[in-house]
């Protein structure tokens, strides 16, 4: 998929963890989880709006797109 998740990277710039994220978030640990190994299909605008807030950052910083060779 083209489409990058790097929520791994800024939660290390905040020095954040998951459980942290999740609770900042309101979900659970196992659905970060699918976020952030890029298994999710989906993603709602208010729960990417709670992941920016929480870490501080542009939804930029966590998605990237990069072309498939």
């Amino acid at each position: 998929m083209p489409i990058i998740v790097n929520l791994d990277v800024m939660m290390a710039k905040r020095k954040m963890s998951s459980g942290e994220l999740a609770e900042k978030v309101g979900i659970s640990q196992a659905n970060l989880s699918i976020l952030k190994t890029g298994k999710a299909k989906a993603m709602r605008f208010s729960t990417m709006e709670a992941i920016c807030k929480a870490l501080d950052c542009q939804p930029g910083d966590i998605l990237e797109y990069r072309e498939q060779d």
